[in-house]
């Protein structure tokens, strides 16, 4: 039998605004299998980033489950997912090293066996030379590499992503987002289900193999579209299959909005 990496059940969210309850999140309901790809994408402020808090069990669902391998996720475990900020997230006391460091600690990894496993993200990320540095010294695309190394030390089998390239410059995240499809397509690295909150409608259809999208607030499933491209898809950026996949989530997330809602390319 078939049993999904993640499956979200039913979820919703309701806040509390005085008296009165906002519904966020809607009856949100869809699956992963292991080594997929998947972007949520949808109008700003519909509860994305909320609802990748659910899944990682950083903030409970007002009904609805979340399952790992069929068991709910009742609170965070880095074993199985990890997530990586648009804000970085960075301990500012830390020197790279030790931020990389602080998920092994807190999954109680013995001192001796963690500089190995540092050592190897450090390298994977091309953080050689920065091993010593402190946040304040780097720029924001090698503090990006530092909240990606850091997520990958603790090695979860699943990646969330909050819109982890959104507060970069344009050729420098072009290029994490290449490192990140490379990280995912080796066979040889433990984590390899990937899930990406994002509000870029050309960055999913870059990077996803299917695009979940909500409509606006309070959320709903409104699309589950694989994107059928071939990979690596950087050379397809300009096809006209590639902008014929954007304009139709494009139409479909204006039409959720009354046209209202206009995603950036």
């Amino acid at each position: 039998m078939f049993v999904p990496e993640i499956e979200v059940r039913h979820v919703c969210k309701e806040f509390s605004e005085g008296r009165t309850k906002v519904k966020i999140l809607d009856d949100i309901s869809f699956s992963i299998s292991e080594h997929e790809f998947v972007c949520v994408l949808g109008p700003s402020g519909c509860g994305k980033s909320t609802l990748l808090r659910i899944i990682a069990g950083l903030e409970k669902a007002s009904s609805g489950s979340v399952l790992f391998r069929g068991k709910e996720i009742s609170g965070p475990n880095p074993r199985i997912s990890a997530m990586i900020f648009q804000t970085f997230a960075l301990l500012p006391w830390r020197t790279v090293y030790e931020n990389i460091e602080l998920g092994l600690q807190s999954i109680g990894v013995p001192a001796e066996k963690r500089k190995p496993i540092v050592s190897k993200y450090i390298k994977l990320m091309e953080l050689d030379e920065f091993s010593d540095s402190f946040p304040f010294e780097l720029s924001g695309g090698m503090k990006q590499r530092v909240g990606i190394a850091r997520a990958l030390a603790v090695e979860p089998r699943i990646l969330l992503m909050d819109e982890p390239f959104s507060s970069l410059d344009a050729m420098t995240a072009d290029q994490l987002r290449r490192d990140v499809l490379e990280i995912w397509s080796d066979s040889k690295m433990a984590t390899n289900t990937f899930l990406m909150i994002t509000h870029l409608i050309d960055e999913a259809v870059l990077m996803a193999d299917r695009v979940i999208v909500l409509s606006k607030r309070p959320a709903k499933v409104i699309g589950d579209i694989p994107i059928d491209i071939p990979r690596p898809r950087h050379d397809y950026v300009r096809s006209s299959e590639f902008y014929e996949m954007c304009d139709m989530i494009r139409r479909m997330i204006s039409y959720s909005t009354g046209g209202k809602e206009a995603e950036k390319r």
